[in-house]
């Protein structure tokens, strides 16, 4: 009989360029007899799996889990149990709000070994792509990274916290948000502080709008920008070489109007 070594590899599959994984993911999924990916990872990557591998999608779209956390958790196991190497694909890197940790823990019950390999996150390398730098001497000296939809569907409380730090945010999974994330900035007199929307990041498909914080609604609105995408929050945003263009045609719409 073979001899099954069940084990179970998060592997961050970055962005949505296929190009931006690790080599290290990479030879995981090339080793892998399962693999359960999620909505996020780029799926020009499972042709890297042997042909005899299983794919098993097990991700969100159009606002619909196919599976919940709890059934993934238990087919893990039973993969891992029967297969032996399972690759658990997740956009972006397993433990930025991918539930990384909820799935090696669940899953060392059973005595299956965890690895992590480490994805490039679409919080960093989404703004870093489009020459906006999370971080930059004299202007921002650290930066949050906070979830648009917490487990109860809410906005994270983080936030209000995040804006008195006077540091650059980057709110995933917020676009269901913009207005009260706009309305949070506004009533601490922080409302004209630059704003990015990108939808599909690191993508041929990419999308971006540009402007202020306050206007985050019109933004999405008037550049047809939906999920996915990253809000980037920040002085840094001018950075971009379209926001002093944005910037000048605004001013000169309100001369005009005046």
């Amino acid at each position: 009989m073979q001899n099954i070594q069940p084990k179970l590899t998060l592997v961050g599959a970055g962005p949505g360029d296929p190009e931006l994984i690790t080599v290290k993911g990479l030879k995981a999924i090339q080793n892998a007899r399962v693999i359960l990916y999620d909505a996020l990872s780029n799926n020009e990557l499972l042709e890297h799996a042997p042909a005899n591998c299983l794919r098993r999608f097990v991700g969100k779209r159009a606002g619909m889990h196919v599976y919940s956390q709890d059934e993934i958790n238990r087919m893990i196991v039973k993969y891992a149990l029967t297969y032996g190497s399972v690759v658990r694909l997740k956009g972006g890197d397993s433990f930025v709000f991918g539930r990384g940790q909820e799935e090696i823990a669940f899953a060392q019950q059973f005595g299956i070994t965890a690895e992590v390999v480490p994805g490039i996150s679409s919080a960093i390398s989404v703004p870093g792509i489009n020459k906006i730098p999370v971080t930059a001497r004299n202007i921002s000296e650290g930066f949050w990274v906070i979830t648009g939809t917490t487990q109860s569907g809410s906005l994270s409380r983080d936030l209000d916290h995040a804006i008195r730090a006077n540091t650059t945010v980057v709110i995933l999974m917020g676009m269901s948000k913009l207005a009260e994330i706009a309305a949070i900035y506004s009533a601490e007199g922080k409302g004209e502080i630059p704003a990015a929307i990108i939808q599909n990041g690191t993508l041929p498909t990419q999308k971006m709008g540009l402007g202020n914080v306050a206007d985050l609604v019109e933004i999405a609105t008037t550049n047809d920008l939906h999920n996915p995408a990253i809000i980037v929050i920040g002085e840094v945003v001018r950075f971009h070489e379209a926001f002093h263009a944005i910037q000048s045609k605004v001013s000169e719409e309100l001369k005009i109007a005046v």
